[in-house]
């Protein structure tokens, strides 16, 4: 991974999360969706209150992966009571991990998944989870080349479209 950097984020950095939550999730997902479902999704999860909402939030931590102070791609984590659904406790969950289209293929997902590895290691956790959805194979092959296995599966809701995601994890 040549000239990138990955850091913590804080709250200057809500602009770069934004553009880069915006651009990818509307990348990878808006050929399978509706426009008005779309639309609805990334004016609630991406807002700028929203994104202060959640970097305030002390169960979860931003990572920003930069190259030459331009933004690549960021993951939220989240600790205990962060995480979005229960019972997994003693575990990391990431939430997300979103690499923008010029970046893939240069290791920076890898990096981050790596700084998630780390973090649950040296906090002793049992395991690392996530969810996935099942129609996105590339990401899904990603993760088990990094030893992720399939455990089970929830619902996603994207307006009144449900969709499944896989729940994968490592155990640590």
């Amino acid at each position: 991974m040549d000239n990138f950097l990955v850091r913590e984020c804080g709250l200057e950095d809500v602009e770069k999360l934004k553009y880069v939550g915006e651009k990818t999730f509307y990348e990878t997902f808006s050929n399978e969706n509706t426009k008005e479902d779309m639309d609805n999704y990334l004016k609630d999860n991406f807002s700028y209150e929203q994104i202060e909402s959640e970097l305030k939030n002390s169960g979860s931590k931003f990572y920003i992966v930069e190259s030459n102070e331009n933004v690549a791609a960021y993951m939220k984590v989240n600790f205990d009571k962060a995480q979005t659904e229960p019972g997994h406790e003693n575990t990391l969950e990431v939430q997300r991990i979103y690499v923008l289209q010029d970046y893939k293929g240069k290791q920076v997902g890898k990096s981050l998944i790596l700084k998630a590895i780390e973090l649950g290691k040296n906090t002793n956790l049992d395991y690392i989870w996530l969810g996935v959805w099942e129609h996105n194979i590339n990401a899904i092959k990603f993760y088990e080349k990094l030893g992720f296995e399939k455990f089970d599966t929830h619902i996603f809701k994207l307006g009144d479209d449900e969709q499944t995601d896989n729940l994968m994890k490592l155990v640590l």
